[in-house]
């Protein structure tokens, strides 16, 4: 069997598509492409695909909502990385809140994208020390909540289940491994997804508001994760561990 990942460009420009396709493949991964949305998920439907390229502007369904799409479906955990023509924070910082891994603006540098992909399958497949230490924990619970590690989802007290992106999980983690622990935004960003991606700080900022809103954590009151002023977050809430792999 081919272990060399798989990497799925999303683009409805053809020649864009091509040319990255054939730059993966001579880099040594395997990589299809799509043209549009329908495509895309009849490819992730026959391979198994370790990273989405995906374009933001495309007719039809746009990259936005795909990448909604994918995050809220079996394909929650599938890292992505967005291309966009537009340079404005704004685009940005949708394609972050959609649960987007990283964010490259064209016309980009082949070297780059490789960069970045790399960056995001080595940092998703390595996880910190704090996080393999607890990792034979199945089930941690704080307050009202509950954390399943192995489906990577919440449970609240009346068993209704709330999905979680990759990047959302992987922040969650970093707090409910280190409670009333206050990290910097340096920290977080270096604990949930490195400095190779060169992602700003108000990335973490928009993931903490969104894990918040997993949480119906009020961001004016919160009682989960609170902000230290001029410093970063801290989890407030004392965590257990409710039950160990079966």
């Amino acid at each position: 069997m081919d272990q060399r990942d798989y990497i799925l460009v999303v683009d409805d420009d053809s020649d864009i598509r091509e040319l990255v396709v054939d730059y993966l493949v001579t880099s040594g991964y395997r990589a299809g492409g799509a043209a549009n949305g329908k495509a895309m998920y009849r490819m992730l439907e026959h391979h198994h695909v370790d990273l989405v390229v995906l374009d933001v502007m495309m007719p039809g369904d746009d990259g936005l909502t795909l990448c909604r799409q994918l995050r809220s479906g079996p394909y929650k955990d599938l890292p992505v990385l967005m291309l966009t023509a537009r340079s404005d924070d704004m685009d940005r910082i949708l394609g972050l809140e959609m649960g987007a891994d990283d964010y490259l603006v064209k016309p980009f540098v082949a070297r780059e994208l490789l960069a970045r992909i790399k960056a995001i399958l080595r940092r998703l497949r390595s996880l910190p020390p704090n996080l393999q230490i607890s990792e034979a924990a199945r089930i941690i619970a704080f307050g009202d909540w509950q954390l399943d590690t192995t489906a990577r989802h919440l449970v609240d007290p009346a068993g209704v289940i709330t999905a979680l992106s990759g990047a959302e999980y992987r922040l969650l983690r970093v707090f409910v491994d280190n409670p009333r622990r206050v990290l910097t935004r340096d920290q977080l960003l270096n604990l949930t997804q490195g400095r190779d991606a060169e992602l700003f700080e108000r990335s973490i900022d928009l993931l903490v508001s969104r894990v918040r809103q997993r949480l119906n954590d009020d961001a004016r009151t919160p009682a989960y994760i609170k902000t230290v002023r001029s410093e970063g977050y801290v989890f407030a809430m004392p965590v257990v561990i409710a039950a160990g792999r079966e």
